[in-house]
């Protein structure tokens, strides 16, 4: 089921983007459709996937040393705290943050996030650790959440001022 949840909270993002879009004012712009998807992808994919992974290590580790591929250790209550920092950040981000506090949570997403996806990649070369937790959907989303976020600043930043979503 872990192997799910980073798809999941992808769909989710997508779905209530649409969604607020479409009851939304019309015509619908590009400036709009911006607005959502980065506001619902600091939500679910970088917001409650964090607070997800911030569980898991943190309350269940071994659990989830195993979805990885690896022994457990104490330094998944690090990666766990790591987590939570980012899933609180990226929801403080969605609906109070500015832009440069968005951009402050990708960066540290793209840190964080990035370097963990290039841990997997290693492990795969290396071990070949095939592991859901490991070489699954959470390889793609390591990479993909943060540059999402960052490439919809950027978008947003160059449409001009940011409307009201």
């Amino acid at each position: 089921m872990v192997f799910w949840f980073p798809l999941l909270f992808w769909l989710a993002a997508l779905v209530v983007a649409i969604l607020m879009l479409a009851r939304g004012p019309r015509p619908i712009t590009l400036a709009a459709i911006v607005a959502q998807l980065l506001r619902w992808i600091l939500v679910f994919p970088a917001g409650l996937m964090g607070l997800w992974a911030f569980s898991g290590h943190v309350f269940v580790p071994d659990q989830v040393a195993a979805s990885i591929g690896w022994a457990p250790s104490p330094f998944q209550f690090e990666v766990g705290m790591a987590n939570l920092g980012i899933g609180m950040a990226a929801l403080i981000g969605a609906f109070l943050g500015s832009p440069g506090f968005r951009a402050a949570v990708g960066v540290m997403m793209l840190g964080f996030l990035g370097g963990a996806g290039v841990g997997h990649l290693i492990q795969i070369g290396e071990t070949g650790n095939m592991a859901a937790g490991n070489a699954g959907p959470i390889l793609y989303t390591d990479f993909a959440t943060p540059l999402a976020v960052l490439g919809l600043l950027l978008i947003q930043r160059l449409l001009g001022p940011v409307p009201k979503a």
